[in-house]
């Protein structure tokens, strides 16, 4: 059985506060991403951490305000990029949770 994250404390999970992991959601599943540089405060990924960054991913974008999880409305091409992207982490990276609430699961 999976953990569940609210939003709110997925958001503390960003790799800003000492004692917690740095997640990122994809799809309403969180991975731990604590042991890659690349995604604390300031890298270049940095701004997928403590968000479901499905629609980030799936659109190839490191704009802050893509960070969400919403991505059924998009084109086929770009849910084909999610679901690689997906499978990327999986293979990578622990689920430790899902996020509370999710409709992005599918």
């Amino acid at each position: 059985m999976y953990r569940l994250y609210s939003p709110s404390l997925l958001t503390i999970a960003a790799g800003h506060n000492e004692g917690f992991p740095t997640l990122v959601a994809i799809k309403g599943r969180v991975f731990d991403v604590t042991g890659n540089k690349a995604y604390a405060p300031g890298s270049g990924y940095s701004v997928f951490a403590g968000h479901d960054a499905s629609r980030a991913l799936a659109k190839t974008s490191l704009k802050a305000e893509d960070c969400v999880p919403e991505w059924a409305d998009l084109p086929d091409s770009e849910k084909k990029t999610l679901e690689e992207w997906y499978v990327f982490f999986s293979k990578r990276y622990n689920v430790v949770g899902l996020v509370e609430g999710a409709t992005n699961m599918e």
